[in-house]
C-alpha cells in the first residue's frame, strides 16, 4: 500500500500543475525533483524525462515503460476545479489528466520501482514523455532518439487494463478541387463544388480490400469543407479535409499513392508520421495476458504507439471514454490493480 499512497501524492501534483501540450514545464520539473529526490538519476529532453534502471547490460533486451504527462485543455461543462484534486467517499479522484494518462504515469513509475528492486532479464528504461496529445516532434520522438534500441514497450493509456495489441494510424489530407469562376446566373464557369462532389463521394464509399480482425477496415472521414466567396459566383474553388484512420496492413505512404490513383482533386498528405501497429498475440507479453484472462483488442484511437517502430501493447487504467471529459476521475482502485498487473506481467519476462 506504500507505493499506492506514494502514486497517489504525485497524481495529486500533477493535477495541481497545468500541463497542457507544450507547456508542461511545471509538471515536468515538479516530477524530475521528486525522482531525484527519490534517488534516480532522471534524464531530461525538453520536457521529456527518462530514468534507466541500474546495471544496464547491453547484451540484454531494453523494455520501455512510457506515458505521457500532458493534457488537453479543460472541456466544457467542468462543475469542479480541473486543477484541484479532489478525492471522494466513492473512491474517485477528480482532475484535469487524472485519467489521460496521469495514472498510467504514476502506475507505470511505482511498477519500475518495483521491477528494479529484484534483477530482470531485460533492461528497463520508464519514459514520461510530452505532447502526446498533439503528437508533437519534441515529444517522445526527439526523446527516443536518445535511447538506446528498444526491443518492446508499454504504453500507459486508460484501456481499462485490456492490452490493446493494435492501433489504428492516422494521415490528414488537405485536398483542393480546382475549377473555373462564372456568374451563377449564365451557364458560364466550372464549380468546384461540383467536382469536389465526386471525390468526397468516392472517400465517403470505397473500402480498401485489407481488413483487420483487431482493427477492421481503412476508415476514411470528411470533416471540413470550404468554398465560394458569394451566391451568385461559381466557385473555382473547394478545399476538403480528410481524416484516414489506416490498419496495419497499409503505410500511409502507400494508402496516398492509392488515393492518388483514384481521385481527380489535388491532394497534400500532412505528416506520413503517425502509423498503425500492431504486436502478434505470439509476443511472450501478450501471452502472459491471455493467461491472466486479459483479453487483447483493436484500438481505434491514436496514442504514442505511432511514432514506436518497435512491437508495443497499450495498457492502462481508467476508461478511455472519461478522457477529454468534463469531471475526468481516476479510481483508486483503479490505480491499485495497475501497479499489480503490470507487476505481474513484466516480471521476469523474457522479450
Amino acid at each position: 500500500m506504500e507505493h499506492y499512497y506514494k502514486a497517489i501524492d504525485l497524481l495529486k501534483g500533477m493535477i495541481a500543475r497545468p500541463s497542457f501540450s507544450r507547456e508542461e514545464s511545471a509538471v515536468a520539473d515538479f516530477l524530475q525533483e521528486n525522482w531525484r529526490k527519490e534517488g534516480h538519476k532522471v534524464f531530461r529532453k525538453g520536457n521529456n524525462l527518462w530514468i534507466i534502471a541500474p546495471d544496464f547490460d547491453f547484451a540484454k533486451p531494453t523494455l520501455l515503460l512510457n506515458s505521457h504527462i500532458d493534457t488537453v485543455k479543460p472541456a466544457s461543462g467542468w462543475t469542479k476545479d480541473p486543477f484541484n484534486p479532489e478525492e471522494t467517499e466513492e473512491d474517485r479522484l477528480y482532475g484535469l489528466g487524472s485519467n489521460d494518462a496521469g495514472a498510467s504515469v504514476i502506475s507505470l513509475y511505482e511498477a519500475f520501482c518495483l521491477l528494479t528492486e529484484t534483477e530482470q532479464p531485460y533492461n528497463l528504461i520508464f519514459l514520461a514523455s510530452c505532447e502526446e496529445e498533439i503528437s508533437g516532434k519534441n515529444g517522445i520522438e526527439s526523446a527516443l532518439s536518445k535511447l538506446p534500441p528498444i526491443a518492446f514497450a508499454v504504453v500507459g493509456e486508460p484501456t481499462g487494463m485490456r492490452p490493446a495489441v493494435a492501433e489504428k494510424g492516422l494521415m490528414v489530407l488537405d485536398c483542393v478541387a480546382i475549377g473555373k469562376a462564372g456568374h451563377a446566373a449564365r451557364d458560364e464557369g466550372i464549380n468546384a463544388i461540383t467536382l469536389a462532389m465526386k471525390d468526397i463521394e468516392w472517400f465517403s464509399t470505397y473500402r480498401f480490400p485489407k481488413e483487420s480482425d483487431f482493427l477492421g477496415p481503412v476508415k476514411m472521414s470528411v470533416t471540413i469543407i470550404h468554398a465560394g466567396t458569394q451566391h451568385n459566383v461559381v466557385p473555382d474553388k473547394c478545399e476538403f479535409t480528410v481524416d484516414i484512420r489506416s490498419n496495419e496492413f497499409y503505410t500511409n505512404e502507400e494508402l496516398f499513392k492509392l488515393i492518388q490513383e483514384q481521385v481527380s482533386c489535388q491532394i497534400k498528405a500532412r505528416s506520413f508520421r503517425l502509423g498503425s501497429s500492431r504486436t502478434e498475440l505470439e509476443h511472450p507479453f501478450v501471452r502472459r495476458a491471455l493467461m491472466m484472462g486479459k483479453e487483447p483488442f483493436g484500438s481505434p484511437t491514436l496514442s504514442d504507439q505511432a511514432l514506436m517502430r518497435f512491437p508495443s501493447v497499450k495498457i492502462g487504467p481508467g476508461d478511455s471514454a472519461r478522457s477529454h471529459s468534463a469531471d475526468e476521475y481516476i479510481q483508486g482502485m483503479e490505480i491499485r490493480e495497475a501497479i499489480d498487473l503490470y507487476v505481474r506481467l513484466l516480471n521476469g519476462l523474457r522479450i
